[in-house]
């Protein structure tokens, strides 16, 4: 039992409260000589009839100080703890040499799965560096569920549905000049762009394109073998991507899997009521909760994504039997989000409630556009390129003895780009340039990865020696007890990300894990001349290294030991 739990525990009884209770009021003293756990009793003063300050002193009285903790003091409002600094050290060493890769991990989602919804990208369209958020917010919260013990199952909602395959098709039947299996992503985009220039000139191809979109819908072994192809060939490539990154999905099911599974879901909303017609279309009225209608069945007779991502939602409680859907998608369809999840809820899905829209803000850069029609397209793989060229540079100039240069370039380019996305809180709006991404200054995931690195060069000079015959009560100078302090916190901080879907709050954790050894690493000699000391720095050192490493494993980050 973690030592914050004991003392809930020891405090729960005197307060009237259960421990679950008083663990949420605990607080971290903004100084550090104030102690390193506080209790407010403000709250306590209605109930107990008496002063904040009265409450802090009588509490201190009855209390029997858990073990971990060394004094008890009564401020003002607040009780201040002071935790057994040898007790800390040797708790902590001990619970991240025993569990190594899994410190941080817990049992909590035994039993339960999460469906994770994310980068969904579009067949046959650029993987754009506006796919960044999605793509790197998503994988974090896949890794971080399922390091707390959850099934978790990621899944890419393909865009590979609709009338714009049948504009490429039309593209490639007039324009193409090669096998369709021989096209690239970026030659598809160009044929996308030139359908549309000459679309503007002659509106018949329009109709042709429309004709071939229906002939996908009902069949057409041609038209079908076509939209498939580019499909493969697209998820072909950008599986690369995903690698690169460190991203993978447990499902490709796109919008086309939910075809068949949207009449059932449009003819439940007819017997129960719930859809009506409007000038055409299939509506559901939502004007009673301050909305505008959701539409279901276009005045054409075609369904749109609203229709597919009911029939998803469905297929996926039944499929996977989930206790949270998440849906990683930018704010601009907080609408979208709100009137679906109303009209599953008119529905009668009570899971609806463990549906989450998980929304972020935009990324742009340099005011560049993403518009595939225009063809003004930045691509994240040019993206990742430029900084693991950048960053190859750097190498180069301040480390021309390593050996596998290219290898750290890449780890720490791409790192670097994660990091953009994941430092901050997922719903600002980000407005990225060149200076701003390639930056290796700073609260940076190089920054980290470095430190990591420094870590593992100190233990490689060490040697072999036996970390357990080490003595962590010799650890009690400010700096290790301060470093101590980020590491006993990380665990606590994996559960914040998972509650808040906010993975910034581990970025935010190891930043202040690498600040807080780099400050332990200039101010005590790590080889010192005595070897108990030397044991215990090297076992903390140990101990960091491990953390950071685990932390950077959440977010998609490689650890290099070398830099």
């Amino acid at each position: 039992m973690d030592t914050k739990l004991q003392l809930a525990e020891a405090l729960a009884p005197l307060c009237g409260m259960d421990a679950a209770a008083v663990q949420e009021w605990f607080e971290v003293p903004k100084k550090a000589d104030m102690g390193d756990l506080a209790f407010p009793c403000f709250r306590l003063a209605k109930a107990m009839r008496k002063a904040p300050p009265a409450i802090a002193a009588e509490l201190k009285e009855q209390l029997v100080l858990p073990a971990g903790f060394s004094k008890v003091e009564a401020v003002g409002g607040y009780l201040n703890f002071f935790v057994d600094t040898a007790s800390q050290a040797t708790a902590v060493l001990d619970k991240v040499r025993s569990m190594g890769d899994a410190y941080g991990s817990s049992e909590l989602g035994k039993g339960k799965t999460v469906c994770v919804e994310y980068s969904s990208i579009n067949i046959a369209k650029p993987f754009g560096f506006h796919h960044l958020p999605t793509t790197a917010i998503g994988n974090a919260l896949y890794r971080i569920y399922k390091f707390l013990g959850y099934r978790t199952i990621g899944i890419n909602h393909l865009g590979d549905w609709g009338t714009q395959f049948g504009k490429m098709i039309t593209a490639y039947k007039k324009w193409g000049t090669k096998p369709i299996d021989d096209y690239t992503i970026r030659e598809l985009v160009a044929l996308y762009v030139r359908f549309h220039e000459e679309a503007e000139k002659d509106s018949t191809l329009n109709d042709e394109a429309r004709a071939w979109f229906h002939k996908i819908e009902t069949g057409d072994p041609e038209a079908l073998e076509l939209w498939s192809k580019m499909k493969d060939g697209t998820i072909r490539e950008v599986k690369v991507t995903y690698q690169r990154m460190g991203v993978d999905f447990d499902s490709w099911a796109g919008e086309s899997f939910y075809e068949d599974k949207m009449p059932a879901i449009i003819q439940e909303l007819r017997d129960k009521g719930i859809s009506k017609l409007d000038h055409g279309a299939e509506i559901v009225d939502l004007s009673e909760w301050n909305m505008p209608p959701c539409i279901i069945v276009k005045s054409d007779g075609s369904t749109i994504y609203a229709t597919r991502d009911l029939a998803a939602a469905c297929y996926r409680k039944e499929e996977y039997d989930f206790s949270k859907l998440l849906y990683v998608v930018a704010y601009q369809q907080d609408l979208h989000f709100k009137q679906f999840f109303k009209v599953l809820e008119l529905m009668g899905r009570d899971w609806v409630k463990d549906c989450v829209h998980v929304n972020f803000g935009m990324v742009s850069m340099e005011d560049a556009s993403f518009s595939t029609r225009s063809g003004n397209i930045l691509y994240l793989d040019d993206i990742l390129q430029a900084a693991v060229d950048k960053t190859y540079a750097i190498i180069c100039e301040k480390s021309p003895d390593l050996e596998d240069k290219q290898s750290a370039a890449e780890a720490v380019g791409v790192g670097a780009i994660l990091w953009s996305v994941l430092y901050n809180n997922r719903i600002k709006d980000v407005s990225f340039t060149w200076d701003k991404i390639l930056n290796f200054d700073g609260e940076t995931a190089p920054y980290v990865q470095y430190t990591h690195a420094r870590c593992c060069s100190v233990l490689r000079k060490a040697e072999e020696f036996d970390f357990s015959s080490a003595d962590a009560s010799l650890l009690d100078d400010p700096y290790s007890a301060a470093l101590l302090k980020t590491l006993e916190a990380f665990p606590e901080s994996v559960l914040s990300a998972a509650d808040k879907y906010e993975p910034y709050v581990v970025s935010r954790a190891v930043v202040a894990i690498a600040s807080a050894f780099n400050k332990f690493y200039y101010e005590q000699r790590i080889m010192a001349d005595d070897p108990k000391v030397k044991a215990a720095r090297l076992a903390l050192t140990d101990a960091t290294r491990q953390v950071l490493k685990n932390g950077l494993n959440l977010l998609g980050i490689v650890a290099p030991e070398r830099m």
